[in-house]
């Protein structure tokens, strides 16, 4: 309140006095902030180029594989593997990296990529199709019991659980466990849309089994 009585000098010299202690440190404060806001903006600049860049290469990826240039495939997905390690987009090269291997015949070689996806993405959609993946492949390896470890724990999506049974069931089916099989595709179908290909398909393992499919629960109508 005692400044509402000082004369216009009076206050004139006092904002001297004021900026002249604590000026260097008021310039220094808007000086950090205003680095701040730049970087701010600066990250997230280089963050939507970096993302756009990833795409295009991705994109170029896209269009090799469709036209059957392996090798200019290849060095484009390790490329993207490597300079935007961490993202979605490095993810999916390395299920193509994976894809490749096996189109190959070098099956063993596929593993690594999707082991890798399996356990490092960010995405659980993706997690779950490199498991998936992994387990067919170690199936047709001759590898059931390798198989059903990568599936333990389930899927981390419900969207994914119909799958796990079926792999799993595959995998109980090379080892001739075909009861173990049978209830397996029967708790796919049980996940599954009960009208779509997925279904049918499941009822055709369950057929082939020598056993019935299990029956199709429908809600009373009120």
């Amino acid at each position: 309140m005692a400044d509402d009585f000082l004369t216009e000098e009076e206050q004139i010299e006092a904002a001297k006095r004021f900026l002249g202690e604590n000026g260097i440190w008021l310039i220094a404060s808007v000086a950090i902030g205003a680095a701040l806001v730049f970087g701010y903006r600066y990250y997230e600049r280089s963050h939507e180029e970096r993302a756009v860049q990833a795409a295009t290469e991705f994109a170029t990826l896209t269009a090799a594989v469709d036209k059957n240039e392996r090798s200019t495939a290849r060095r484009i997905a390790e490329h993207i593997v490597e300079a935007y390690s961490g993202s979605p987009y490095a993810d999916q090269a390395q299920l193509t990296l994976a894809r490749l291997f096996v189109d190959e015949g070098k099956v063993a070689e596929a593993a690594g990529p999707l082991a890798l996806v399996m356990t490092s993405s960010k995405d659980s959609e993706l997690r779950n199709i490199a498991r998936l993946r992994l387990a067919r492949l170690q199936i047709d390896q001759g590898k059931p019991d390798d198989a059903i470890q990568t599936l333990a724990g389930g899927a981390d999506s419900v969207a994914f659980a119909s799958r796990y049974h079926e792999v799993r069931g595959d995998a109980l089916l090379a080892k001739k466990d075909t009861s173990g099989a049978a209830a397996e595709y029967r708790a796919a179908l049980s996940a599954s849309d009960s009208h779509g290909a997925d279904a049918a398909l499941l009822e055709l393992k369950i057929s082939d089994l020598g056993v019935a499919p299990a029956p199709v629960v429908t809600k009373a109508v009120p």
